[in-house]
């Protein structure tokens, strides 16, 4: 494809003709600036700006780790033997059926199939330092519904999927944003509790529970299935911090997670009204006790955290002043790192 597309005589008077080079992928499109606000690149598909867009030499995942992330993590290492325990539970189970699943039944995204996904992730990986994983787009989750999510597994390899579902009610900003929080759980190495984690709600809520797959689930301790399900729903709040500083947008990541709240073909949602629902939930979890028992009671049978409680968490990280907040961070100039102990 030429870099620059030539005028045509016939082209009615849109205004001058210039060129823009994308901020993410650094394609130069050729554009109309009365059509600039509204014009996406043509090889990521994302909007042209001449804004610049930050990719650091290094990024450290413990920067910006969401801290009950790290404090979750870090109970679960404690626990004697459970890197070697889960490896073999997920060596058998898990993560070979998902292989088998997306290779059979899904599409391998390259530049020769959903070029402008490959192109993001690519970004995304660019942005936080991350070899670049495999990405497969799939209509149908494991259980042969419909989805509308993403998900990262592989251990030693990891890759993405993503569900049609989401990439047709989805902006090409809020697929960018899901494909950096996907990345995001291989920068901060979640992949082994994770799929972990997964496997054992899997188990518990199929009839695989039953078989003697589902045996597998006895040589894991209590203690074990207890740390590992506090701590799965904190690591999507690392996650949503990774994404905001790749796209480098807190309306994106917000807007992301209201579509996967209640996101309709329609888009009649409006982000303003639901950041204030956000507050209001908040604010009536702090304050009323039943609305606290009541959400606690709930969370605890999701294997995500509520999108307002998620959308609560970046806005009170985009408004941290400290060395850790996210002000301080999308300001370093190369490289991004825990602030100094004292």
């Amino acid at each position: 494809m030429a870099e620059a597309e030539s005028e045509s005589p016939d082209q009615p008077n849109q205004g001058e003709r210039k060129h823009i080079r994308c901020r993410y992928c650094q394609k130069m499109n050729a554009v109309w600036q009365n059509e600039q606000a509204h014009s996406g690149c043509r090889r990521c598909q994302l909007p042209l700006s001449e804004e610049p867009h930050k990719k650091w030499e290094f990024v450290s995942p413990d920067a910006y780790s969401h801290p009950l992330d790290r404090q979750a993590l870090q109970a679960l290492r404690q626990i004697p033997g459970i890197d070697m325990i889960l490896k073999k539970l997920l060596e058998l189970t898990y993560e070979r059926m998902y292989r088998v699943m997306c290779n059979a039944n899904s599409i391998q995204v390259s530049q020769e199939q959903f070029a402008d996904l490959d192109t993001k992730l690519e970004i995304v990986c660019q942005t936080l330092g991350v070899k670049k994983p495999k990405l497969y787009v799939s209509v149908t989750n494991d259980f042969g519904g419909m989805a509308i999510n993403a998900m990262t597994t592989g251990v030693d390899d990891p890759f993405i999927i993503i569900y049609a579902g989401l990439l047709e009610r989805m902006s090409e900003e809020e697929i960018f944003a899901v494909l950096a929080h996907e990345v995001g759980h291989i920068h901060n190495q979640h992949l082994l509790y994770t799929i972990a984690a997964r496997t054992l709600l899997m188990l518990m809520a199929t009839v695989l529970g039953q078989t003697p797959v589902g045996a597998l689930l006895n040589t894991i301790g209590i203690p074990i299935r207890i740390a590992l399900i506090m701590w799965y729903q904190k690591a999507e709040l690392t996650c949503d911090r990774a994404a905001l500083l790749v796209t480098q947008n807190p309306r994106v990541v917000m807007s992301a997670l209201m579509k996967l709240a209640g996101g309709t073909l329609k888009g009649d949602a409006n982000l303003d009204a639901f950041i204030k629902q956000a507050k209001a939930f908040e604010k009536n979890y702090e304050e009323d006790f039943l609305d606290k028992f009541w959400t606690l009671l709930l969370a605890s049978q999701s294997s995500h955290p509520f999108p307002v409680w998620r959308i609560s968490e970046i806005l009170k990280w985009t408004e941290d002043t400290s060395p850790s907040g996210y002000q301080a961070l999308i300001q370093s100039e190369k490289e991004i790192r825990p602030p100094a102990k004292d």
